[in-house]
């Protein structure tokens, strides 16, 4: 059954300057959603209007990035503001194995540092309660989120997928419910007590759904409703599909709350997700396609182009951002860290650093807004096709140097979106102006390089692979992995 989440109410949702109290967060952080997987955004088969509405009521953002193209660093970046490449938080914890490959992979940061500040402690520090429902994934118990700033954790532990997506869930952190229970209609209904028992001070929900990771599953009616729809584009899993419908619901239900507890007009509501899409998988048997496709977009989670790191972005705050807004600057995960400080009005620890820039003036449509770059760096090995790499985008142009052999690789994403066309050589001046810029970045954020491995061995180069699911499964032959 969908969710209802009527019409906004006119004079609840006037575009207005007023304010009556701090305002609260609910910051909805899906498990990757590829950035055409919502209606909004072009989906024909996926159905989602509660998500499509709250673009309308708010921004919707066209060039929005994850700081990674898998998911824990980028949930660092969230938390902290800064790149993960600065946190040397660079994979998916725990990794990728590739003993034979070319490079060897830095000896990375495999959890969050307690000592790091986040999100989390400065509303906390400011009164907020916070809560964090869903996915965690950074690190064991000793950095989960209790010992980050957040006053409750429900759900999140150090695993990246759902052992079960119905209960008995065999999460730590989370009790079974009744037998069959749904966990994204589970981690939504705890969201909504945390929002009853705090409606009287401000709060900081932090909401990361493990929907849509693998492993795919959806309710039985839904995926028969999808089942008897068309394909449209490269969009018809039906049970992807279902998992899709769980988070639009999700959405759904906690605007209907809010608007029930006369709250609606105080909270900042953000949508987006970790990474980009999983439009691949390999098993043993070899390659197979994904749940979803990201198309125009090239490729998917795991991989340096955009299919791997453009995700959905919409940022809705009822009277303060005008509703039906469209940006096209490209942001990336880092900038909401600074962004929710200014729009509460709370002022950063003393001696943090943040990577992220405020999008503020975009989202008031006031002031300026002025950056030369974002910048990725993933020294590392994934199945979606990624060999360790960095990339920089500076408007419509994108430049990926790859480690392996030092190419670097340059693309126009408003002509050549799918980044099928390298100019590196049409465009000579621009390639070292670009690939200058970026070592300097990797400078001055401390990147770990990779360096030759000496048990390199091209006929085993992809042997001893991991998944998110299980990292100590091992898929030989081909380009293994998740």
């Amino acid at each position: 059954m969908r969710f209802a989440f009527t019409a906004l109410l006119a004079l609840g949702l006037a575009f207005s300057p007023a304010r009556a109290r701090q305002p609260n967060v609910v910051f909805m952080l899906i498990d990757d959603m590829g950035w055409t997987d919502l209606g909004c955004y072009g989906s024909k088969y996926y159905e989602t209007p509660h998500i499509d509405q709250l673009a309308k009521d708010g921004m919707r953002f066209t060039e929005a990035h994850s700081a990674c193209t898998v998911c824990s660093p980028t949930r660092a970046a969230i938390m902290t503001g800064k790149y993960p490449a600065r946190l040397h938080l660079t994979d998916w914890i725990a990794g990728h194995d590739r003993p034979f490959a070319k490079l060897k992979i830095p000896d990375w940061q495999k959890f969050l540092p307690l000592e790091e500040e986040t999100i989390a402690k400065r509303f906390k520090s400011a009164g907020y309660a916070t809560v964090s429902i869903g996915k965690w994934h950074l690190g064991g118990p000793d950095y989960w989120p209790e010992h980050q700033g957040f006053d409750q954790n429900v759900a999140g532990m150090d695993i990246g997928s759902p052992p079960s997506y119905f209960s008995p869930y065999r999460i730590k952190t989370l009790p079974d419910g009744p037998p069959g229970e749904f966990l994204p209609e589970r981690l939504t209904s705890e969201a909504v007590k945390f929002i009853e028992a705090s409606k009287d001070r401000p709060f900081f929900v932090y909401l990361p759904h493990y929907a849509v990771h693998t492993p795919i599953n959806a309710k039985k009616e839904i995926i028969a409703k999808y089942q008897a729809k068309r394909a449209a584009g490269g969009h018809s899993n039906p049970v992807y599909a279902g998992l899709v419908e769980s988070v639009d619901d999700s959405v759904g239900v906690l605007r209907a709350k809010l608007e029930e507890l006369g709250l609606a007009r105080d909270t900042i509501f953000i949508f987006t997700s970790d990474n980009g899409g999983l439009s691949e998988m390999i098993n043993a048997k070899g390659w197979s396609r994904g749940p979803t496709d990201n198309s125009p977009a090239r490729l998917g989670k795991g991989s340096s182009f955009e299919g791997g790191t453009r995700i959905p972005l919409i940022i809705a705050w009822p009277g303060q951002i005008k509703p039906g807004g469209l940006c096209s600057e490209p942001v990336i995960s880092c900038d909401h860290y600074p962004t929710l400080l200014e729009l509460t009005g709370i002022a950063d620890a003393a001696g943090h650093q943040s990577d992220g820039k405020s999008l503020a003036p975009l989202l008031k449509q006031s002031g300026e807004f002025k950056r030369d770059a974002i910048y990725w760096h993933y020294p590392h090995y994934h199945p979606g096709s990624a060999t360790p790499y960095s990339a920089v985008r500076e408007g419509e142009w994108k430049l990926i140097e790859y480690f392996e052999d030092g190419r670097a690789e340059l693309y126009n994403l408003r002509r050549d979106p799918g980044e099928s066309n390298n100019v590196a050589y049409e465009y000579p001046d621009r390639t070292k102006a670009m690939l200058a810029g970026l070592h300097a970045w990797r400078d001055s954020v401390g990147a770990q390089i990779p360096t030759p491995n000496p048990s390199y061995d091209p006929e085993k180069a992809w042997d001893g692979v991991g998944t998110e699911a299980n990292p100590k499964r091992k898929v030989k032959g081909g380009k293994g992995g998740e």
